[in-house]
This record gives C-alpha cells, structure tokens and sequence, in this order.
C-alpha cells in the first residue's frame, strides 16, 4: 500500500457518495461525478488498492432483528498486567453477538463497547456477566443510546 493518498475534488465526491450509499453503481458514479464509467471503474480501484476504500458495508437495522435497545458501555480495566488484559478483553468481548463495536480508548475508559440488545435487562445481564464478571474489569458505565448518526463508516486501525 502506498502512502500517497492525495485525493482530488473527484475523489472526495466519490467517498462522499459511496459513504451514503455505498450500493451505488459505476454507471451511476459516473453520472453523478461527471466522468465515463470507465474513468469511474479506474478511479475506484485505485482509491480500494490505495486502502483509502477499505470495504463495503450493509447497514443493518438491529430493531428489526429484535435488538431495539443499544447502548455504549465504558469499560475500565485493573491496573496489573494491562497489555495481557488488554489483547484478552478486546479479543473477548468483540465475539460476544450483542456487541457491534468495540473502540480501544485513552481517558476514563480503556473501552467503548456499543451493544444492541432487546431490553433493559439484557443490558444489565450482558454487563454483569460478560463485563462485571471478568477480573480484570475494574468498573463500568453504561449509557443508553437513543438516536445516532453515523456519517461515514471507519476501516480498522492497524
């Protein structure tokens, strides 16, 4: 992967569009941008081989799938061995199937995790089982979340 990662005002449009719907197809890019649908298949290529495109993602919508309540759970972890508990926390928590996000964080919290249950008390019990349960959680807070947008969708850090 190249560094050069300068884009221009096409570009830019084309992230724009993708980042709203990301189902677009090249015909229709090209429409929108102004450029022949082969210049649009070129550029978007290019923008995926640099890593600047990382992936396309489906929006899904967790109230139809029974999961209505989503909350944001700060985790802080004990002080000790904080690398070991650290990796193990994070590779833990992430395959539980009520998170959808986990965010490794500084300041008050070593971790976000955005959850998205069916009710109250299962936000209770996913935090006293799977959080308050584990030793090296030293506290939590939970807030619940009752509306969010999101502008674009962010790849993984490395």
């Amino acid at each position: 992967m190249t560094n050069d990662l300068r884009l221009d005002e096409a570009d830019s449009h084309i992230l724009a569009l993708l980042s709203r719907d990301g189902r677009m197809t090249n015909a229709e890019l090209a429409a929108a941008v102004g450029v022949a649908p082969s210049t649009m298949h070129a550029r978007v290529k290019s923008l995926i081989e640099r890593g600047v495109i990382t992936g396309f993602h489906a929006s899904i919508d967790q109230a139809r799938l029974g999961k209505g309540l989503q909350a944001m759970v700060g985790v802080t972890l004990r002080a000790g061995s904080r690398q070991e508990s650290i990796l193990a926390f994070s590779q833990a928590i992430r395959r539980l199937p009520q998170v959808i996000q986990v965010f490794f964080v500084g300041g008050t919290d070593d971790f976000l995790v955005h959850i998205a249950v069916e009710s109250s008390a299962d936000v209770r019990t996913f935090v006293v089982e799977h959080l308050s349960a584990q030793q090296t959680v030293a506290s939590t807070r939970t807030s619940i979340i009752f509306d969010y947008h999101r502008n674009a969708v962010a790849a993984e850090f490395e």
